[in-house]
């Protein structure tokens, strides 16, 4: 494998959009998605009107997309799946839907951290998961995901549900780079520094803030820079003023980053458009859009930030192999269960 050097029984109806009849016919792709995002209509677009390439889409939960290509078996059109997180990535690639594939063009504009070791998935746009605060009541806001574990913000922080993958993936990360020990103590001192039970998805855990509910949380910035493109409820631009954040372990490890990727189907009847779709992905074009449609950060080092991203300002992202992470997160789960965080 070459490796480049940048080092930076399932509901038909809910999932299913009518394919073109021939999934193999020459100038098609079949795409199983789960990113939910309208604004990635215009990556599609683009994509057919460069190629001529027809994208034909099939849209649901990521679980049940990985369950129903698991059924189709051979027999699945699916040619590309793309998913959000680390985790649901390795578990596309541990259930045999994905196949590895060769290609120069990925290798060498996607970080060897943000692809899979075997080249069956491959990272396209990343988010940082960081802590925000309540400026008026945090004068010394954590300035590390191991100070959300300190006894001195009791009461204080606003997270995610431990069945969230965007928790798992990052308690995973956090036993990557301390250890199971340390990330087990970590977990506890978070749980102890709870305001309120877990809930809600990562808009809540900012609303929380602006509630009064919580004075600490954490979210994926993607969602704080959409509310600064435009007015997100319970997030207006008074609102939002009154929020701070803060990039996590910049002496230490770095921010962890949220990754949204893809891979080629493991039976895709178009392998060939596949690739190409991949590889145009990783093209300035859609990386630069994946920042100015959806407020994510590129993978391809290098790429513009549109302004509602770069308004965060410049950090260190963790450049830990999430490869390795994803394997981390059965240990993640358990370690959940272990302290009590629901």
């Amino acid at each position: 494998m070459t490796r480049s050097s940048h080092m930076l029984p399932i509901s038909v109806a809910a999932l299913m959009t009518v394919l073109a009849p021939a999934a193999s016919a020459e100038g098609e792709l079949n795409l199983y998605s789960s990113r939910h995002y309208d604004t990635d209509e215009r990556l599609y677009s683009d994509f057919t009107d460069a190629t001529g390439i027809v994208i034909n889409r099939i849209e649901g939960k990521a679980d049940e997309l990985i369950a129903r290509m698991q059924a189709e078996g051979a027999n699945s059109p699916a040619d590309v799946l793309l998913t959000v997180d680390t985790s649901r990535l390795e578990r596309a690639k541990t259930a045999g839907v994905l196949q590895s594939v060769e290609s120069e063009t990925l290798e060498a504009r996607i970080p060897d951290s943000l692809q899979d070791d075997d080249n069956q998935w491959f990272g396209f746009s990343q988010r940082a998961r960081i802590i925000f605060y309540d400026k008026a009541d945090v004068e010394t806001p954590p300035q590390s995901y191991v100070e959300l574990a300190d006894p001195a913000y009791k009461g204080l922080v606003c997270h995610r549900s431990s069945s969230n993958v965007y928790s798992q993936t990052l308690l995973a990360a956090v036993i990557q780079n301390h250890g199971e020990e340390a990330a087990t103590a970590w977990a506890q001192g978070v749980v102890d520094n709870f305001a309120r039970d877990p809930q809600g998805g990562d808009t809540d855990q900012l609303r929380g803030l602006v509630s009064g509910e919580c004075d600490i949380s954490i979210s994926n910035t993607y969602y704080f820079a959409r509310a600064v493109r435009r007015d997100v409820d319970g997030l207006s631009e008074e609102q939002r003023a009154n929020i701070g954040w803060v990039f996590p372990a910049q002496n230490a490890e770095g921010a962890h980053m949220n990754l949204s990727g893809g891979g080629v189907a493991a039976h895709a009847p178009n392998k060939d458009n596949a690739v190409k779709f991949l590889e145009y992905l990783a093209s300035d074009q859609a990386q630069q859009y994946f920042s100015a449609g959806n407020d994510e950060y590129p993978a391809v080092p290098g790429v513009g930030l549109s302004a509602s991203v770069a308004t965060l300002g410049l950090f260190r992202p963790d450049a830990v192999d999430l490869s390795a992470v994803a394997q981390n997160v059965p240990t993640a789960q358990r370690i959940f269960n272990q302290v009590g965080w629901k």
